[in-house]
């Protein structure tokens, strides 16, 4: 299994605590350190400090030496692709090669509205992601000169320098709950297929169906990574576990409802103990999961990113 950690910084958290979370997956030996693409905070309580995904890993590319750098996801409305192939490309040049691109239709309106950034309907922000998609990889791969014609972005005739450090382009995640549409989508566009908020069983059922739309599409499925984003709460014992999940809870303002929250997502989180924590992993293993990225909500109790490197990433 290789692993990942992602955080939602959009919490609260400044460039400071991202660097430390940062530098602390790098020691625990996680391969990819994940950040969400948010300008609004949540979950929990509103009006607290948020950072750009992009500027961040940047800032991060400098300050990292191994490991690997992406957002999961951006948003299709918060940049121009053109904007986006840059951006990125910068990136993978000031890290060494260690960037990653994870991209979305987007879904939260309420932020998009406090920044003044339209927010058109799924239907129009699907079309708009595979036309990012063809974009980006038009700029980062083909020729000079290379043109495309949508109905949202025109590129007349592109010439992109410098191209990214990774050749023939940084890897592309695309994801979701795992709707026919984002499968389709995936198999044309991505190197990976992140499946979110689902269980082990449901993995494996919309894995099959990934290797399904590849297969009918004329795509090796084994060309495409099978991963799967999963909450992630452990603790030395029960206690732990218990003193952890109450800060949880206390931080997302949902102190008094906690035992049917954590029941919720007990089936899809790895949660509880070490052995606990494994049990679930070998599960999403057993679903056929490559690449498990584990979203972790504490992201200033840095022992927890010790503990998760100690007994999943090392052990």
């Amino acid at each position: 299994m290789r692993y990942a950690l992602m955080i939602e910084p959009q919490q609260g958290c400044s460039y400071a605590d991202q660097l430390a979370i940062a530098r602390r997956a790098e020691a625990a030996g996680f391969e990819t350190f994940f950040r969400s693409d948010h300008y609004d905070s949540f979950p929990g309580g509103g009006g607290r400090p948020t950072t750009d995904a992009w500027t961040v890993l940047a800032g991060l590319a400098r300050e990292t030496t191994r490991i690997r750098l992406g957002a999961l996801v951006s948003p299709v409305t918060f940049r121009h692709p053109g904007t986006l192939a840059k951006i990125v490309a910068t990136v993978d040049e000031m890290s060494g090669g260690r960037a990653i691109l994870g991209l979305g239709a987007g879904w939260n309106d309420a932020e998009h509205a406090h920044h003044g950034l339209p927010f058109p309907s799924i239907e129009i922000r699907a079309e708009m992601l595979e036309e990012q998609l063809a974009i980006v990889r038009g700029l980062w791969q083909e020729p000079d000169g290379w043109s495309f014609a949508g109905r949202h972005y025109q590129v007349p005739g592109s010439l992109f320098r410098p191209r990214p450090v990774q050749r023939p382009a940084p890897p592309i995640i695309v994801g979701g709950e795992g709707s026919p549409r984002s499968m389709r989508i995936a198999v044309r566009w991505a190197d990976e297929f992140n499946v979110t908020s689902a269980d082990p069983e449901r993995v494996a059922d919309r894995f099959a169906r990934l290797d399904e739309a590849a297969r009918a599409a004329g795509r090796d499925p084994a060309t495409l990574v099978h991963s799967a984003m999963a909450g992630v709460l452990v603790g030395r014992d029960e206690a732990e576990v218990a003193r952890r999940s109450a800060v949880l809870l206390d931080l997302l303002g949902l102190a008094e409802t906690g035992t049917a929250w954590f029941a919720a997502r007990r089936p899809r989180w790895i949660l509880g103990t070490p052995d606990e924590a494994r049990a679930t992993v070998e599960r999403f293993a057993a679903a056929g999961v490559e690449r498990l990225v584990l979203q972790d909500f504490l992201p200033w109790d840095l022992e927890h990113v010790d503990l998760l490197g100690e007994v999943l990433v090392r052990g």
